[in-house]
């Protein structure tokens, strides 16, 4: 099973939110220690009743952790498919497979973020399943076949080519976060990929609200002709707190203990049909990110 780490692109303007220098350092360490995906947020803007933070884009910050790194797979955990249209950002993500030589993941949501982040930005917040069903077709379809035509409610795309194409074959993975109905339908049809998260929650807690999530997704794909076996599943996981360390958090029921047992914990998504465990580490430091190595080690050799 691969372990992924996960990570926040967001801060204040008070001088202690991440730069590029931090943002880089971070996914240097996780390559080091073995990590098998660096993935983070894809936002705008967070606006608190305290303080407002900001982001940094994130399909630069990949861009830029694509040049500087060599083994580890990038990606956003969701990329909110309102901020772009649907062709530049199948545009944008051929051209991140190219400069990460086939390591960019495009993990792909309907956008759930606080309308305000729309608002501010100049983006719909109106009928967002509607307008990603319409994006994903377009997305799809150029990253599949680098061809797209569409004329629907929301996009129209016109004998769309991407002439250039990075070296996967068939684009960079579709990654799409879902748990409604509808949205797992489009999994079925569209993703190379199933992402789906759990906070804050037991290891039996997530096995429960998880399983009729995963019977849902079941019956999409065979509903499609898919084998459902023929999709990756992935989970984000909050929070982790590293082995051997401690670190202020408000979670009431943090993966936690011994390397080994941190492990076990982790191979138990693997018995639930999970490929692939994205990790939010406490301390959010260096030492928080080293000390997961020999998890790391623990989960690959299982």
């Amino acid at each position: 099973m691969r372990v992924g780490l996960i990570n926040q692109i967001h801060g204040g303007g008070d001088g202690n939110g991440p730069t590029w220098r931090s943002i880089h350092e971070r996914a240097r360490i996780a390559e080091d220690v073995g990590f098998d995906i660096f993935v983070f947020e894809d936002a705008l803007l967070y606006r608190g009743e305290q303080k407002t933070d900001g982001v940094w884009e994130s399909m630069t910050i990949v861009g830029a952790l694509a040049a500087t790194t060599s083994t580890i797979r990038l990606g956003q955990s969701v990329v909110n498919a309102p901020y772009r249209s649907p062709a530049l950002l199948a545009s944008m993500a051929t051209t991140l497979d190219e400069i990460s030589s086939g390591r960019y993941v495009l993990g792909l949501g309907a956008g759930n973020t606080p309308d305000s982040d729309y608002e501010a930005f100049g983006f719909p917040t109106d009928r967002r399943f509607s307008r990603f069903a319409e994006a994903i077709e377009i997305v799809h379809s150029l990253l599949k076949t680098g061809t797209a035509d569409f004329h629907g409610e929301f996009y129209d795309v016109v004998s769309s080519e991407l002439v250039l194409r990075g070296p996967s074959p068939a684009g960079p993975l579709i990654n799409v976060a879902a748990g409604g109905d509808r949205m797992l339908g489009l999994v079925a049809q569209f993703a190379d990929e199933w992402n789906w998260w759990g906070w804050d929650e037991t290891l039996d807690q997530i096995r429960e609200r998880i399983g009729p999530i995963v019977e849902k997704l079941e019956s999409a794909c065979r509903s499609e002709g898919r084998d459902p076996n023929s999709l990756t599943r992935t989970f984000d996981v909050y929070g982790i707190v590293a082995p051997g360390l401690s670190a202020d958090h408000s979670l009431v029921n943090p993966i936690e203990g011994s390397a080994e047992q941190i492990a076990q914990t982790l191979l138990g998504f693997e018995a639930m049909g999970f490929e692939e465990v994205r990790c939010d580490v406490f301390p959010k430091t260096a030492g928080g990110i080293e000390a997961m190595a020999p998890v790391i080690e623990m989960v690959h050799a299982a």
